[in-house]
């Protein structure tokens, strides 16, 4: 060490502008790096994309209660008469990790209701977390009692407003498909975690998936939207129990595709599901 050799001691008011400059330059290219990196590592993650829990907004909505495949509410879409996008189809779940319980459904299978709860979309994916017992029967209400909807009830023939089944909407055949996807459970994917799907997920969605809540096979396509199908079985039924091996992984399954209205309804035996290799 030379007496031209700066020396920096930490009690010092000012560092010597040789050593200050080097400190300067280099907090400068640290914060450029790290702005970088950050960047770089938003750009690698999978989008998210947007979903929505309207977490404490209560409404009211009334519209046909079906109960198959899984519990979900018809409304009628305004301005539209007959034709399957005359309603739009809500899934219908219980607080927290529950789906509605099968007396309640079948019960009210085909009536005219009126509910309260909180929405929770994504896409032209749509649910409704219902409110304790808020489901009764519309016609069993006094005028004077009823709520204002945030959605009229549809105008159906008197037989069905007595409480005869017969869906206000019918089933369209997309024939016989093979599909590869992510099996998520559709309350949190659609809003009430986010991103809710892959494998950090799983867990929550095997609970979930368990308890009642519609299994849905996400089918991501390069170029377009996500493809929402609910799964269930050859003849209709629920297939709840039967996946929870297989969710939150790539599977291939094969089966007929049908339309119910906003409803894409997968129909295959869950034990011809196939694992993808990663």
């Amino acid at each position: 060490m030379n007496g031209d050799d700066e020396f920096y001691i930490g009690w010092q008011d000012k560092a010597p502008a040789g050593i200050a400059s080097r400190v300067r330059r280099a907090v400068v290219c640290l914060l450029m790096l790290a702005v970088v990196l950050g960047l770089l590592f938003a750009v690698a993650q999978r989008t998210i994309g947007v979903s929505v829990f309207e977490w404490g907004n209560v409404k009211s909505f009334s519209g046909v209660l079906e109960s198959q495949p899984y519990p979900h509410l018809l409304v009628p879409r305004p301005g539209v008469s007959g034709g399957p996008t005359a309603f739009s189809s809500y899934y219908l779940v219980k607080p927290f990790k529950f789906g509605l319980d099968s007396e309640t459904t079948s019960r009210l299978d085909g009536k005219v209701v009126s509910l309260n709860g909180t929405l929770i979309y994504r896409g032209n994916q749509t649910m409704i977390e219902v409110m304790g017992d808020s489901i009764k029967p519309l016609d069993s209400l006094h005028s004077a009692e009823a709520p204002s909807p945030t959605l009229r009830a549809p105008s159906l023939p008197p037989g069905e407003r007595d409480g005869v089944r017969g869906s206000p909407i019918t089933s369209e055949s997309l024939g016989q498909q093979t599909l590869i996807g992510e099996i998520v459970d559709s309350k949190c994917y659609l809003g009430v975690m986010n991103p809710g799907a892959l494998t950090p997920h799983r867990a929550c969605a095997i609970r979930c998936i368990s308890g009642g809540i519609p299994p849905v096979l996400l089918v991501r396509q390069t170029n377009g939207p996500a493809l929402y199908f609910l799964l269930v079985s050859r003849d209709g039924k629920p297939v709840n129990q039967q996946v929870l091996n297989l969710v939150a992984e790539p599977v291939e399954i094969s089966g007929e595709v049908e339309r119910q209205g906003d409803l894409l309804i997968l129909r295959a035996d869950p034990t011809t599901y196939r694992r993808v290799a990663k």
